[in-house]
């Protein structure tokens, strides 16, 4: 399925957003650290296909989006980003899905703008004494360890990033090398590895510690791939605790990206929790038990 190429501008710049299907619930994807709405590209054609419309978004800063000089790329800058983007594409409303630092921005979302958050879900999102997430403290370490690896050629963010995205997926070839690269790419060019850098030195903890997850109004799905070496388990089971209307779902043998490891299996929480005007074929024949608390 093609997906209509988009351009909604969000507070200092523009967002890149591909749009797949029309009709029926609106779902906003957000990726996470060091990755760009690629990592949706199996996902949003099947909710496509369940009579959903699917907007994957560039955060900004990030993939295609626009690279403002100074701009805030933190969690809580990104959220407000995301309600203008939303207001530009004339969606007053929406079921927010963020794999990782996506996650922590749609979270952010729901709890100082409720009415513009339908249901959300948390994939593999970091969270309390885990944020900014384990990947981020490793390739902040390996900047020194890989000083001059990171100095030469177009390059150099490889040398930081390509370790985390190999080890964010459960199995070696959910992460070959044309997918690294793919990656990689908006992190090309000599100013690349220092874009990556300021991405994560913009990852704060005070951005979701300062919310009152108790006051979340939206009911929550909690997905968790049992996989993910980056964030603890207890992350979230505590996000579960804290927000009133959550529930927990695990999916095993995934890892911190979960629509790379596994897109239909996702799809189908996504689906089920949300509640599909249809149902295709192919997704019809294993719906996955409901979660539970």
């Amino acid at each position: 399925m093609q997906a209509d190429v988009l351009r909604a501008p969000a507070g200092p710049g523009a967002v890149h957003v591909e749009r797949y299907g029309h009709g029926g619930t609106p779902i906003i994807l957000l990726h996470g650290f060091g990755t760009c709405t690629f990592l949706w590209r199996h996902v949003a054609p099947l909710l496509a296909e369940a009579g959903h419309t699917a907007y994957a978004i560039d955060l900004i800063g990030y993939g295609e989006s626009d690279r403002p000089p100074d701009a805030d790329f933190g969690i809580s800058a990104q959220a407000e980003y995301l309600d203008a983007a939303m207001t530009a594409l004339r969606l007053a409303r929406a079921v927010i899905v963020g794999n990782d630092l996506g996650g922590d921005v749609g979270l952010r979302l729901a709890a100082t703008r409720p009415d513009r958050v339908e249901k959300l879900v948390l994939v593999n999102t970091p969270a309390f004494d885990e944020l900014p997430a384990r990947d981020i403290t490793a390739l902040q370490r390996n900047t020194a360890r890989f000083a001059v690896q990171v100095t030469r050629g177009v390059l150099g963010a490889a040398a930081l990033l390509q370790a985390v995205l190999e080890e964010s997926v459960a199995t070696p070839e959910h992460m070959p090398t044309r997918l690294v690269a793919r990656y990689l790419a908006p992190f090309a060019g000599h100013d690349g590895v220092n874009h990556l850098l300021s991405l994560g030195a913009a990852i704060r903890r005070a951005d979701i510690d300062d919310l009152a997850l108790a006051e979340v109004k939206a009911p929550t799905l909690v997905v968790r791939g049992d996989r993910d070496q980056w964030v603890g388990a207890d992350v979230a089971q505590r996000l579960v605790r804290e927000i009133p209307s959550a529930h927990l779902a695990r999916i095993e043998g995934a890892a911190r990206l979960v629509p790379e490891d596994a897109p239909e299996q996702l799809t189908q929480l996504l689906v089920s929790f949300i509640g599909a005007p249809e149902v295709t074929a192919h997704l019809a024949g294993s719906v996955p038990p409901s979660p539970s608390k």
